[in-house]
């Protein structure tokens, strides 16, 4: 169990961590609503490039969004993005203008879309109340990482969670950020003959604009307790805290250790060396989290006595009528689930980046095999690219979910390209902002859950009609005495 330094240093630890998911599921509204609960509130840093400049583009309904930029700093960096892209009546049926995509050597209107899109989701979380806000970034999408963890900054996000990768360079990136100095991270390249990094200058990015910044503290997600040790070791790479994800949490997944070996269902088969020893990471004394099938009062309990601070939870959020989903995409989720019929698959193909990825089988979705082959192939968002050196030692990009031919010429090989899905699209059109392309096709929803999904049928059977982020909370947390509670949650609490 934990040591006295160690409970010590977990004493204000949030009992709930709300998972971060897809673009934009884990939006300000829910993030808000779960961190005025006293928990940590959690928006999804993934694509908030484009989420500002489409939902700018529909007229930015509530004009929320253009509240919170009349906040930023720069003024006239704000000025140019409204400029660009806001519609006050909407596209009216035209296709979403697109936005500049990113590099490793990103475009300044590129860098300051993901600056302003990032404060802006995260300005939103945190209006009206004094709860924790944190922000979760992939780190599989390298080239975004520091202009959008600027932007989170600039807002003041509290907590910065990383998984999908080994996200050692993070720790440093936000002390070179509170600085004031450039801060970067390298580039995974394939064919790599030096080192590419990407960077931002936050004093040459917004002059005299540039507030003075606080560091959010670090969880990194980890599944396994070699991967937490490794960063414990080196200070200089050291997370403040741990979330330990196990094999059903959503959306990616590490892949087994070892040779992959797939089920009659075609799933990745997971095995002991595949389970994290949280006794090894209890020992290392950093607050943790678990993550994956830890969605309920049991679950959160059973948590607490492993020496956890508590768990991180997705899918109970991710259902909540708080959510950003399209409702119309919730209410078939819902429906499902009503029914029974909802089954989260772990796919090993979808996802270009080569994780394996949990699709929710709906219909309508890019889940259906006639939905999948109908969707013309192309790449156009490109958060999941791939920086490749060319033999003069440029850099050019490929997705495995882009037309094969144009994949194959990028020195791509066939079998990667194998059941791949568009998740950029798909994730956008989850939550009503799909791309409606000039010939008429409208994108599919990919919808991603954990596949552990009995806290969602035990609160669709308290409430049918549906359930709120607060609801959630409240019962995820209804077994616990509010004494092992956070002092912040214990008064949240008791003002009931």
């Amino acid at each position: 169990m934990s040591s006295p330094e160690a409970a010590t240093s977990r004493a204000d630890a949030p009992t709930i961590i709300q998972g971060g998911m897809g673009v934009a599921v884990s939006s300000w509204g829910l993030a808000r609503a779960v961190a005025r609960t006293g928990q940590l509130g959690v928006v999804s840093g993934t694509a908030l490039d484009a989420v500002l400049a489409r939902s700018l583009q529909d007229g930015d309904p509530g004009g929320h969004r253009r509240r919170a930029l009349e906040h930023f700093p720069d003024q006239d960096m704000a000025a140019r993005a409204i400029e660009r892209y806001y519609r006050p009546d909407g596209r009216q049926g035209r296709p979403y203008r697109p936005n500049p995509t990113l590099t490793v050597t990103p475009s300044v209107a590129a860098v300051e879309l993901s600056i302003l899109g990032n404060f802006v989701e995260v300005w939103l979380a945190k209006e009206g109340h004094d709860g924790l806000i944190g922000i979760n970034f992939l780190e599989k999408i390298q080239m975004g990482t520091p202009t959008s963890a600027l932007g989170a900054m600039i807002a003041g996000v509290d907590r910065v969670l990383m998984g999908a990768g080994i996200p050692r360079e993070i720790p440093r990136l936000l002390r070179d950020l509170e600085a004031g100095r450039e801060g970067g991270v390298t580039i995974d390249v394939v064919g790599a003959s030096r080192r590419h990094v990407s960077t931002v200058d936050p004093v040459a990015t917004l002059g005299a604009a540039l507030p003075t910044l606080r560091r959010p503290s670090f969880y990194a997600i980890v599944s396994l307790h070699s991967l937490a040790t490794y960063l414990y070791r080196d200070p200089d790479i050291r997370p403040d805290g741990f979330v330990v994800e196990g094999p059903p949490a959503g959306g990616h997944s590490a892949p087994p250790r070892g040779r992959l070996t797939l089920d009659d269902r075609g799933e990745p088969i997971y095995g002991p060396r595949d389970a994290a020893d949280l006794a090894a990471i209890d020992k290392l004394g950093l607050p943790f989290w678990l993550a994956g099938a830890h969605g309920t009062p049991e679950g959160v309990a059973a948590a607490l006595e492993t020496g956890a601070a508590g768990v991180q939870a997705g899918t109970v959020f991710a259902l909540s009528e708080d959510s950003g989903l399209d409702p119309r995409v919730r209410e078939r989720l819902v429906d499902a689930l009503r029914r029974d019929a909802l089954v989260v698959r772990n796919d090993p193909r979808a996802s270009p980046t080569g994780f394996p990825f949990k699709i929710a089988n709906v219909p309508d979705t890019m889940a259906e095999r006639d939905t999948y082959e109908a969707r013309p192939r192309l790449c156009d968002l490109s958060y999941l690219r791939t920086p490749y050196e060319r033999p003069d030692g440029s850099l050019g990009y490929r997705c495995a979910s882009e037309p094969v031919d144009a994949y194959l010429k990028k020195g791509g090989a066939i079998e990667e390209t194998v059941g791949r899905m568009c998740l950029c699209n798909g994730l956008m059109a989850n939550i009503g902002i799909g791309q409606e392309r000039k010939d008429g096709y409208v994108e599919a929803p990919a919808v991603t859950l954990g596949q552990d999904l009995e806290g969602a049928h035990r609160l669709l059977e308290a409430h049918p009609g549906g359930w709120s982020a607060v609801e959630a909370v409240e019962w995820l947390t209804s077994r616990l005495d509010p004494a092992v509670l956070s002092r912040a949650e214990a008064v949240t609490v008791a003002a009931r």
